[in-house]
């Protein structure tokens, strides 16, 4: 999913501040391309989210598996 950045309108504001236009274009051209590109949308973040839960729940079936293998085994010993 692509953003959204106004970089004409970023140049804009940046201009209306006092940024002479060489500046505040180059500024708007960096902030689109390294801060934006950072920027996570809602379906990076349920991805990971879903990936994050699967683990933990492989992990502990794993978890219970061992424990209920070893009381069992504890069990016959008894």
């Amino acid at each position: 999913m692509a953003i959204a950045f106004d970089t004409p309108g970023y140049s804009k504001r940046l201009r209306a501040g006092g940024i002479d236009q060489q500046h505040a274009e180059a500024h708007a051209v960096a902030a689109r391309d390294f801060i934006v590109s950072e920027l996570v949308t809602k379906s990076d973040l349920t991805a990971a989210i879903t990936t994050q839960t699967l683990a933990l729940t492989l992990r502990l079936g794993v978890m219970m598996t061992v424990g209920f293998g070893a009381l069992a085994t504890l069990m016959k010993l008894l």
